[in-house]
């Protein structure tokens, strides 16, 4: 059995890993936009503030019985 390529993340310590280099490197390019840099750290940098919770997307809002409009 040969190594499987491996890269560990110097901020959180996640081991990615994966027989193809090539897709290795697009994990890495990945994990590092979203990369937590903590565990139980945020997930993404889209955050919504609670107190806030009207939609950013006019698309997808809701009518006055809070069910969804879908523009088409």
């Amino acid at each position: 059995m040969s190594d499987v390529p491996e890269i560990i993340c110097e901020d959180c310590g996640k081991r990615l890993f994966h027989e193809n280099e090539t897709t290795l490197k697009v994990e890495e390019a990945v994990h590092k936009k979203f990369c937590r840099k903590a565990e139980g750290g945020d997930h993404s940098y889209m955050h919504k503030d609670p107190a806030h919770q009207d939609t950013f997307d006019a698309e997808r809002a809701n009518d006055e019985k809070d069910k969804p409009i879908l523009k088409k």
